[in-house]
């Protein structure tokens, strides 16, 4: 068969940014809004996804990791994540009642929730994140990795989103 119609052009895949958080860290918290800026300036192109390492410095961090899971099961996560991001000292204050009363105020499965805080169904996944940041070399929240570079955000943020512009740029200028 001669066919010489072009081929349907195919979507770009979208850079991908990993971002280890945790959800009792106040610099993630400042953090959030570097995150919402790039979300909002490459909608689609930038893929930003949510990776857990919790500190054992912080007593509620690995329940909150993995309820971040099950709003993700729930097709919430993003929005639970900053939820609990923006309320640091109430998680650390409350603890895990804090969590399933997030998920209630947001409309999601509260009854799930703590069913899933106690049968432990997410632990693997939050384990798995934990283990490959260490792997790479993640040691403190929050820590960007887009491109094979890893950005610590953990002593400071200045100038951080603005590499991780820099490189996304660079990344989608590739793909054109």
């Amino acid at each position: 068969m001669n066919d010489s119609s072009p081929a349907p052009a195919t979507p770009a895949a979208p850079a991908v940014l990993d971002v280890w958080f945790e959800f009792q860290c106040p610099d993630c918290r400042t953090a959030l809004d570097d995150v919402r800026a790039l979300r909002a300036r490459y909608g689609d192109r930038l893929e930003v996804r949510l990776r857990h390492f919790p500190l054992e410095k912080h007593k509620h961090a690995f329940a909150a990791a993995q309820a971040v899971e099950e709003a993700s099961e729930q097709g919430q996560g993003w929005p639970y994540a900053e939820a609990l991001l923006g309320r640091v000292a109430e998680l650390s204050r409350e603890g895990e009642p804090f969590l399933v009363e997030v998920a209630r105020e947001l409309g999601l499965d509260a009854e799930e929730f703590d069913t899933a805080l106690i049968d432990g169904r997410h632990i693997l996944a939050v384990d798995a994140d934990q283990a490959e940041g260490k792997a790479i070399g993640v040691r403190g929240t929050p820590t960007y990795v887009i491109d094979g570079t890893r950005l610590d955000g953990g002593k400071s943020q200045a100038g951080l989103r603005e590499r991780i512009e820099e490189i996304t740029d660079r990344l989608l200028a590739d793909q054109s």
